[in-house]
């Protein structure tokens, strides 16, 4: 079906959707309703879940994995979307080779700096030296005011997982608005000789499909 999924791991999942999707990749500039955020409700990816897992609770369809990702133009899953535990766990030790490593400093970023009127001097989460200061005029005390002591640690495994945490930021299409892509897909979408393969349970293996300009 449209699940390729295994304990914990989707071990095709990669290619697989990689080359289904490749042909869609155009879809949103064939069809309004992919320009128009009304159409969309904010989803957040949890734990090891794939496209299809998302599909099945959100349409009750696992087979509608290609319009989670098609809503969130992902072409290559193995990049866009969020990896797995167990893939990210593997990730890390390739790219950085020791645990100890892993835990090492990446960089330091800001805390959050405000005035005695609440605002704003510094917002938090800004690349800066480890020993960063800020000096400032507090309005509301009348004198010049330094903060020292606002940066925090960012160790490789915390950006790293920071990078994966924005991946699983996600629009989905919401379901009272199935019927209108699937009543226009023949509008959207052309056959053609040649191309890539996109296998779905949905359609009949060996179409070429490709998408109208």
């Amino acid at each position: 079906g449209g699940s390729q999924m295994v304990e914990g791991e989707c071990m095709e999942c990669g290619s697989m959707y990689e080359g289904n999707i490749q042909e869609l990749g155009g879809m949103e500039d064939g069809h309004p309703i992919f320009g128009d955020l009304n159409f969309f409700t904010k989803y957040k990816i949890f734990g090891d879940n794939r496209p299809d897992n998302v599909a099945f609770e959100i349409y009750g369809d696992a087979t509608l994995d290609w319009l989670v990702l098609l809503s969130n133009n992902i072409l290559n899953i193995q990049t866009e979307w969020p990896m797995s535990q167990q893939s990210f766990d593997t990730y890390l030790l390739d790219k950085y080779g020791t645990y100890d490593v892993i835990y090492n400093t990446h960089h330091y970023e800001t805390k959050q700096v405000v005035d005695s009127n609440g605002v704003i001097i510094v917002p938090q989460g800004l690349e800066v030296q480890q020993n960063y200061s800020v000096t400032y005029y507090d309005s509301g005390l009348g004198t010049e005011v330094t903060a020292n002591n606002i940066t925090d640690e960012i160790t490789n495994y915390q950006y790293e997982e920071g990078i994966q945490d924005d991946k699983r930021n996600i629009f989905v299409l919401k379901p009272i608005y199935l019927n209108i892509v699937f009543n226009d897909l023949d509008d959207i979408m052309k056959y053609k000789q040649g191309g890539a393969q996109y296998v779905n349970p949905t359609l009949k293996q060996g179409d070429n499909i490709r998408l109208n300009e």
